[in-house]
């Protein structure tokens, strides 16, 4: 079994710490994920498995034979060939053992052929077996296959690489990753650059991949599906656990909080050496229990307990969204099309991506904009933000509402010499200003990246800081074109609730599948020149999209195909099962409402009465009452009441839990 393994692998930057003794296994049938802070070194440990970055001390041990195929997270650049001779170029081990079956074809036929052909002909039988297995005969259609599955169109084939943009440089790059066949694959950041339905294919490949694999990805949901095992590096060191990766921080968080507890317990012990060092350090009466203290002081900080940013939890409020009508949107006949003039040497015809688009969005919404690449979500984002007016058809804000817009374009304009804390200081309502250190670490900025300014600032880094910007502002109508781009799971974290909490309404366009399965409570759903609204989850939306893909009758159809088919009814249509499923939401959601509800009033009920009868108790132990039999019986009497009441009280409240859960 091919296999890949390291052990007690240790590697150092300066006096930094990467990797301290580091022992894993990756093997035919791995399927693991590697996790761990932003810097804490996991895209070091993934060079050093695939024998790019060499460490200081340790084993690494490849069986031979073994093929590893590795993608970083950035940084390919293809030219000087079409898109698929560019993915052609994956089955380079093919054509060397191709030449080499040659090769030995021409011994054998030549004048001077071994006496012994067999170990030649075994050779030959080998190369001849492992080729058909590895598809090597059907590779066109494999890498035309694994080129549309990521995204690419029929037209791209013959495109030349170079005109091709950084993001599909990547899906390139992982398209011959997939087509070499490995033993062992290391993808560092896969779907950084993949839309949903790239993300989806690239699941299904994974699962049916027989090689092993170690993957990093900021994608919860990606990760369950494809893993059953975790790594994770933390200050140098790498733990194991077994399980997808909802498990692992299950299991993480139990053992995160002993650590806080510790961290906690020696924070203030540390606090407590440090001021009485600094109170009595100075006088001679006391220099000798100072230098005691500074010895204690200095064990402990040998053994100081470190703590993962991601347990640096963190939760922050949007400030209150300005009142607005109940019709936050509406469109009429809404379309857009792309003009070609020529100029740029293209003679395609002009594109349209939008036609009568007609829609309702209402305070409170969050509605996510699902489509294909090229299907027009971008485009509608920067109609309704104002940012593209040059369309057909109309579109209306309600009253009051007031946009907040992020895109990475509009971030990666941003420009200035203030630091990024001067920045946001200058902008935030007043009660934020304190917690805007810990706001920017949550973002990813920590230290004295506070203190860069704008213009040095990297594509991601100002995609970081405009996202944040935004969250700081008074609006109503969030508009977010990815706005989980470059954050890794603990930002989608901080950003979600925030989202969740939000008192306004959110349009927005995400390609990680968690995180609009947390917030969206409908779908738009964009193909070019059609649109589809599903009112509900998404995870309702994929179901009626597996329905269809099973070739049962879906539930919804195009809206405007919708409004034809009514006008021409003598009947009205029977509610649909889509509908149905919504009304259902409502009334389980208002049902949920009211049970909240409900249980927040009982809860505060058993509150008043558990100091009522505390108040009761203080009475029966005051002497002017205890010695007189008949107070003391009377306040007994409503001890006893108000013992009754909070049990009567608790079982209500018990009960309206369970119907919760």
């Amino acid at each position: 079994m091919a296999f890949v393994q390291f052990s007690k692998v240790s590697l150092a930057f300066g006096d930094r710490d990467i990797l301290k003794d580091v022992s894993v296994n990756l093997a035919k049938g791995s399927r693991a994920a590697l996790t761990g802070a932003n810097g804490s070194g996991k895209s070091t440990l993934m060079k050093v498995m695939a024998g790019i970055q060499d460490c200081d001390s340790g084993d690494r041990a490849v069986q031979k034979g073994c093929r590893i195929a590795y993608l970083p997270q950035s940084g390919i650049v293809h030219h000087g060939t079409t898109l698929l001779e560019e993915a052609d170029k994956a089955f380079e081990y093919g054509y060397q053992l191709h030449a080499e079956m040659d090769q030995i074809g021409d011994t054998l036929a030549g004048p001077n052929a071994p006496a012994n052909p067999e170990p030649l002909l075994l050779r030959q039988a080998e190369i001849i077996a492992y080729l058909e297995e590895s598809g090597w005969n059907r590779r066109a259609v494999l890498a035309e296959q694994t080129l549309l599955g990521l995204g690419f169109v029929p037209e791209d084939m013959t495109r030349r690489t170079e005109e091709f943009s950084g993001g599909w440089q990547m899906r390139i790059a992982l398209t011959k990753a997939l087509l070499q066949n490995p033993d062992i694959l290391l993808l560092d950041e896969p779907t950084n650059y993949l839309d949903i339905e790239a993300r989806n294919w690239l699941e299904e490949f994974l699962l049916n991949f027989e090689g092993g694999f170690l993957l990093v990805s900021h994608d919860r949901y990606f990760l369950d599906v494809t893993i059953n095992e975790v790594y994770e590096l933390f200050n140098g060191v790498l733990h194991r656990y077994p399980g997808n990766y909802t498990h692992y921080e299950k299991v993480r968080a139990v053992e995160l909080e002993t650590l806080m507890q510790q961290y906690e317990q020696q924070q203030e012990e540390i606090h407590k050496l440090e001021d009485f060092i600094r109170r009595f350090g100075y006088k001679a009466t006391k220099a000798a229990q100072a230098q005691e203290r500074q010895k204690m002081l200095d064990k402990i900080l040998e053994n100081k307990i470190e703590i993962p940013e991601t347990l640096k939890k963190i939760h922050f409020s949007f400030p209150a969204a300005p009142h607005s009508g109940r019709l936050v949107l509406t469109t009429e006949h809404l379309g857009k099309t792309y003009h070609n003039d020529g100029s740029n040497g293209d003679q395609n015809a002009d594109r349209e991506v939008l036609r009568d688009l007609n829609i309702v969005v209402e305070n409170g919404d969050r509605m996510v904009v699902a489509g294909r690449n090229g299907a027009g979500k971008s485009t509608l984002l920067r109609i309704i933000a104002g940012v593209d007016p040059d369309c057909t058809g109309t579109y209306k804000l309600g009253s009051g509402v007031s946009i907040g817009y992020f895109s990475q374009d509009n971030a990666e304009s941003m420009k200035g010499s203030m630091s990024m804390l001067e920045m946001l200081e200058a902008e935030a309502p007043l009660e934020l200003i304190p917690k805007l250190r810990d706001m920017l670490g949550a973002f990813l900025f920590r230290g004295d990246d506070v203190h860069k300014s704008v213009d040095v600032l990297s594509g991601g880094e100002k995609s970081r800081l405009a996202l944040l910007r935004l969250l700081l502002r008074p609006v109503n109508l969030l508009i977010l074109d990815e706005p989980t781009n470059h954050l890794d799971m603990h930002s989608k974290d901080v950003l979600l609730n925030a989202l969740k909490d939000f008192g306004g309404t959110v349009i927005f366009v995400s390609h990680d599948r968690g995180f609009i399965e947390s917030l969206a409570t409908r779908v738009l759903e964009l193909t070019p020149c059609h649109y589809r609204e599903f009112p509900g989850s998404y995870q309702y939306y994929m179901e009626q999209l597996a329905k269809e893909a099973a070739g049962e009758a879906g539930t919804a159809q195009p809206a405007a195909a919708t409004k034809t088919a009514k006008a021409t009814q003598p009947a009205p249509e029977p509610a649909s099962a889509g509908a149905m499923d919504w009304e259902a939401q409502k009334k389980q959601k208002a049902e949920r409402r009211k049970l909240e509800k409900e249980e927040e009033r009982l809860m505060i009920l058993i509150g008043e009465l558990e100091e009522k009868k505390a108040d009761l108790e203080a009475q029966l132990a005051d002497p002017a009452v205890y010695s007189d039999g008949a107070k003391s019986r009377k306040v007994q009497q409503e001890i006893d009441d108000t013992d009754a009441a909070i049990l009567q009280t608790t079982e209500q409240w018990e009960a309206v839990s369970l119907q919760l859960q």
